[in-house]
């Protein structure tokens, strides 16, 4: 019998990196993360969808990501990369055997063979970039595709100009490159604040996703779909009990004994190549792919039992969970977690669980009177403090003065200057875009490479700056090499207001 449904959310995102170093943050997050995270990931719904699989799960990706994977000379690096590990591994491996290292030797050949798996994989399905591998799986209904903003830009801190540019330049991007336009979206951060439903509703937004907090503040039940204040889009909410199984702020799976350590790495060849070990312990112990693979099991069991008894514990009928993650979680961040989805894939229908899409889900919301939501975030204590808070707040107050002087620049144009795309307007909002990520305050919060973040952010600004500087001294504006990164901003969709 089943006993409800479940809707996993995978958000896939990195800020734009092309250009702008390398190691140890810069091109090199990208690199890992499409190679151990998007090429296993999507082989995976691949296998899954040719043996007949359908509403596997829903699946966001933003704008700024995609853009990366199917720029021509990221393509051509990505391959590259990839062939680096892969002769990394074969340096490891001949230098284990002139040590007799016999856990080296075993590592190496472990390392050659994901390499040359991620190899074959990127060379048949990836050659004409992301976009093109992703969508004949929404063809076939396997999965759903979420779009968003541009560029993964904090919506409750947005002037409304800038708000309709980012989602209707973001929606634009994904439409043509994913060959359909996506009725949900993955706001980021999961952030909201009252009034963001009208604006994604002038974007034909249908439905996204908000964390369980921000829906149970108002008194909304959790396992279903809600209505936003008087607005047609519908919220689901991230259940934290089943989400926090996998990736919780103390302790989740990805911390076992017997999953690959992230943190520690082989500095000579550049792999990870131990498991997870004690924190005292000055030693980390060689990793061992069965002992990993029998505790996906487990931890599989786990969360679908876990799932089961959310469900005969809710008040509702037909009970829909959401669990959400960061699709980098799976792969790039644990190494395992490809397998242990897919594992959760295998072993929901045995479970009594059916698996869904939210845009399934959707009409479920309109048998109920709609909720007034309170703003809220998925971030530390679930309000804006992350994004806010000190430097951030600073950060913050930065970019609202950029957005201030760009929408005046983009006011100033007469209605001939509309009439055809303007290279320099198209240029400032691009840069404007890229340092309004959200990506930089949350790094600086954290303490997580917050220099990168704060010189990144601050160059994208005073970008802005030099270009509405050059322009107003310019006899003829607009003289300028058109910006490429992202091909589908376009500044005009901020002028209506």
């Amino acid at each position: 019998m089943t006993l409800g449904r479940l809707a996993i959310v995978l958000h896939s995102h990195s800020p734009w990196l092309l250009g702008y170093g390398s190691w140890p943050v810069g091109e090199e997050w990208l690199r890992q993360a499409w190679a151990q995270s998007y090429l296993p990931l999507v082989a995976m719904l691949r296998s899954r969808a040719e043996r007949g699989h359908t509403a596997m799960l829903t699946l966001g990706i933003t704008p700024v990501l995609a853009a990366q994977w199917d720029e021509p000379s990221s393509i051509a690096e990505q391959a590259r990369w990839i062939e680096d590990w892969r002769m990394r591994a074969v340096g490891k491996a001949i230098d284990a055997s002139t040590t007799s290292n016999d856990d080296a030797r075993t590592d190496a050949a472990r390392q050659f063979q994901l390499a040359d798996t991620a190899a074959r994989e990127f060379a048949q399905h990836w050659q004409a970039g992301g976009s093109a591998a992703l969508r004949p799986l929404a063809d076939v209904g396997a999965i759903e595709l979420l779009g968003g903003p541009m560029t993964h830009t904090f919506t409750p801190h947005l002037l409304e100009p800038i708000a309709d540019l980012a989602f209707a330049s973001g929606l634009t991007d994904s439409t043509v490159r994913l060959g359909r336009r996506p009725r949900g979206v993955w706001t980021p951060e999961c952030a909201y604040r009252p009034g963001v439903e009208e604006l994604l509703a002038r974007h034909d937004v249908t439905h996204t996703v908000f964390d369980g907090p921000t829906l149970q503040s108002a008194g909304a039940a959790l396992h279903r779909p809600h209505r936003v204040a008087d607005s047609d889009l519908v919220a689901f909410g991230r259940d934290l009990a089943l989400t926090y199984r996998v990736w919780s702020p103390r302790k989740g799976y990805p911390g076992s004994p017997w999953y690959q350590d992230f943190h520690t790495f082989d500095h000579e060849w550049g792999v990870r190549s131990s498991r997870v070990t004690h924190r005292s312990s000055p030693e980390k112990k060689p990793y061992d792919p069965e002992r990993a693979r029998e505790q996906i099991t487990k931890d599989a069991a786990d969360f679908l039992a876990t799932a089961r008894q959310l469900m005969r514990d809710s008040s509702e009928s037909n009970p829909l969970v959401t669990a959400a993650y960061d699709t980098e979680l799976f792969g790039h961040w644990w190494h395992e977690g490809p397998l242990f989805l897919n594992a959760i894939l295998d072993g929901a229908a045995d479970a009594g669980i059916e698996l869904t899409t939210l845009e399934r889900e959707r009409e479920r919301a309109f048998d109920q009177p709609p909720v007034e939501l309170h703003a809220g975030s998925w971030g530390s204590g679930k309000d804006f403090r992350v994004w806010e808070d000190g430097e951030a707040g600073e950060l913050r107050d930065l970019g609202k003065g950029t957005q201030y002087a760009v929408v005046e620049y983009l006011r100033s144009r007469t209605p001939h200057e509309l009439i055809n795309r303007d290279i320099t307007g198209d240029a400032i909002v691009t840069e404007l875009l890229l340092g309004l990520a959200s990506d930089w305050a949350f790094m600086i919060t954290k303490d997580s490479a917050a220099d990168y973040a704060r010189n990144r952010a601050h160059e994208h600004f005073r970008n802005v700056a030099d270009l509405l500087r050059s322009d107003h001294h310019d006899a003829s504006p607009g003289v300028l090499t058109r910006d490429v990164r992202l091909p589908f901003v376009d500044s005009r969709l901020a002028r209506a207001h």
